[in-house]
């Protein structure tokens, strides 16, 4: 059986994956996703997924990849993760009361074959009005300050999110669902 290894640092991409296989190593890729250009925000994730994806592809052998790349982008502008504590509390401000959109790119090499899948999974969230006091409540835990939108929807849900349409797992950072079609569309018929 091939090893599987994931192109992340993510330790919530990791948690969700050890659920589900077994032969799970985590090597995250040396991609900056900053010379990473594209049209939209999902060939964005898209081509950062198959990067890191394929990055990490070139140092094993007889092995499956996975890459994945989650952002969170309202209207048309792509939020990252927030620069300072101030830039946590500037974004958690501009998705208040909000539809934002969370996509996630996937992408799968199985390096004895070089075969490639792809995929991007978008799942909608809408925040609930956030009272100052505990958007600074939050941002102070230093928990939102590694995470793309400045949130982990494990962390808040209940608190600041009034409807999520589509994948949970793919606000979490990674649309187990999805990945795993991927996957079985690596298998020989």
């Amino acid at each position: 059986m091939k090893k599987v290894i994931l192109a992340s640092a993510s330790p919530r991409r990791a948690e969700l994956l050890k659920n589900i296989l077994q032969n799970l190593k985590v090597v995250p890729s040396r991609v900056d996703e900053s010379t990473i250009k594209a049209k939209t925000p999902e060939q964005f994730a898209v081509k950062a997924a198959e990067a890191k994806a394929k990055d990490v592809a070139a140092r094993h052998k007889n092995a499956v990849i996975i890459g994945a790349d989650t952002i969170v982008v309202l209207g048309q502008q792509v939020l990252g993760k927030p620069k300072d504590k101030k830039d946590a509390i500037r974004i958690l401000k501009a998705l208040s009361g909000k539809t934002h959109r969370v996509i996630t790119g996937l992408a799968v090499i199985d390096t004895e074959t070089g075969k490639l899948l792809s995929h991007t999974e978008t799942t909608r969230v809408k925040m609930k009005k956030l009272p100052l006091k505990e958007i600074n409540a939050y941002v102070r835990t230093g928990s939102p300050l590694d995470k793309a939108g400045a949130y982990g929807i494990q962390e808040i849900e209940a608190m600041f999110v009034e409807r999520i349409e589509g994948d949970y797992d793919n606000v979490v950072g990674l649309p187990v669902g999805a990945l795993l079609k991927l996957l079985r569309g690596l298998r020989p018929a």
